[in-house]
């Protein structure tokens, strides 16, 4: 009978390794073999019973044998790519399997898909809603922007979708009106919309005319908005138009007067050489513009439409000067005339007390007949183009107020009419 380890040296010498296996292997070998099922519950509990000795041994063994243990790291990673790269190169042959069939069977494909689409509404309703969580404004800007496309066809079917869900519209609706902030201010909303109209009403004036915008033409005035604020030269572009309205605007609230002199004097000049008229406000505010525009350093970065909108604040803003100019020396003129002819002014006023009686209506106040009186005397001397009759109605309150309090500071009611009771 041969001798095992010759058999074992022989064995492995024909594998190409030189060196013999030791006995000390060829047991441990064996061992394992005619314990298959002890051997792993063993070593699992020694480790279990030492895993800090276990943990010391690996962390120790890669700083002893470095070289190996980038070996054995470098092969683990190349066999980690090799892996990734079989894997890949699976995926991308059936990739292209599937789409060779797809290409070949397009009726079959849609079908499919059809039925997969009924048979998962569920899960598809999932995908949704997943997908929709994590890019809720990509989702939300890119169906605004197909409703934008075609802002008709997109009302139409908003109100399509409002006739078949009547019942889901009102519902939506209750359950916003159960908020108690949102229905109190809706409520109050409707109050004050109610209140202006009545008072439009009574003061004769057109009710409130409002501009309905859509949302695609908010959104549109938005991207202009954004991309005018967005300009990197607009703080200039600012400063150069705020400054133009401002000296503008003061040029015209110091010098108006005079140049509405020469404005006019051109104006005749130019009828009498037989030329076309001219609006003397057009040519006022032409040479005003002229004018600031030559004192100023910067304006290259003004437009015509920069230059419309500085003249239309200026005219505003001069307008309302002068509007509250006239209605000042109003108030003043008719304070100075009821101080000086009070008595006049209460016989008349009993007079007119006496041809309303007489007409059967109700008698009014004299300090009210007086002060109305003083007005008309004062209108007729005074420049009142730019008041309106709420303007002379305020006019009435301050000067009728401020001669009650002149009488009031006056001792034993000096200066007190004689007829009647006394402005006070």
């Amino acid at each position: 009978m041969n001798d095992p380890s010759d058999e074992n040296a022989a064995a492995h010498k024909s594998l190409g390794n030189p060196q013999p296996v030791h006995d000390d292997d060829a047991k441990r070998k064996a061992s394992r073999g005619s314990n298959p099922d002890r051997n792993p519950e063993t070593r699992h509990r020694w480790v279990a019973a030492n895993r800090d000795r276990v943990r010391e041994m690996n962390r120790r063994w890669p700083a002893e044998h470095l070289e190996r243990s980038r070996q054995l790291n470098r092969d683990s990673m190349r066999r980690v790519a090799d892996r990734k790269r079989h894997e890949e190169d699976v995926r991308a042959r059936g990739r292209e399997r599937a789409k060779r069939w797809r290409e070949a069977h397009p009726d079959r494909r849609r079908e499919y898909q059809r039925g997969w689409v009924e048979a998962n509404r569920e899960k598809i309703r999932e995908y949704y809603n997943r997908y929709y969580e994590a890019h809720r404004d990509e989702v939300s800007t890119r169906a605004a922007a197909r409703r934008d496309q075609n802002p008709d066809r997109t009302k139409q079917a908003s109100k399509e979708w409002a006739e078949r869900n009547k019942e889901r519209r009102a519902e939506l609706q209750r359950d916003r009106r159960r908020d108690p902030e949102t229905y109190q201010s809706e409520l109050e909303a409707n109050a004050a919309a109610r209140r202006l109209k009545r008072t439009l009403g009574r003061a004769g004036l057109p009710p409130k005319q409002l501009h309905p915008s859509t949302a695609a033409e908010r959104r549109a005035n938005e991207r202009e908005a954004d991309t005018y604020f967005s300009d990197p030269a607009l703080p200039e572009h600012l400063r150069q138009f705020t400054v133009f309205t401002e000296s503008l605007t003061e040029h015209m609230l110091k010098n108006g007067a005079r140049m509405r002199e020469f404005a006019e004097a051109y104006a005749a000049t130019r009828a009498r050489m037989g030329l076309p008229a001219v609006p003397v406000e057009n040519i006022v505010y032409a040479r005003a513009v002229e004018i600031v525009a030559e004192r100023m350093r910067r304006i290259d970065l003004l437009t015509s439409r920069d230059v419309a909108a500085a003249v239309r604040s200026t005219r505003a803003e001069v307008r309302r000067e002068e509007r509250q100019r006239q209605l000042d020396q109003l108030v003043k003129t008719v304070v100075t005339q009821v101080n000086r002819n009070s008595a006049r002014y209460a016989v008349d006023a009993e007079m007119e007390n006496q041809a309303r009686a007489h007409r059967g209506k109700p008698r009014a106040s004299v300090e009210s007949l007086v002060v109305q009186l003083a007005i008309q005397e004062a209108m007729e001397s005074l420049p009142t183009n730019t008041l309106v009759v709420e303007d002379v109605r305020n006019a009435a309150r301050v000067a009728k107020l401020r001669i009650a309090l002149q009488f009031r500071g006056r001792p034993d009611n000096a200066g007190e009419p004689t007829h009647g009771r006394s402005i006070g």
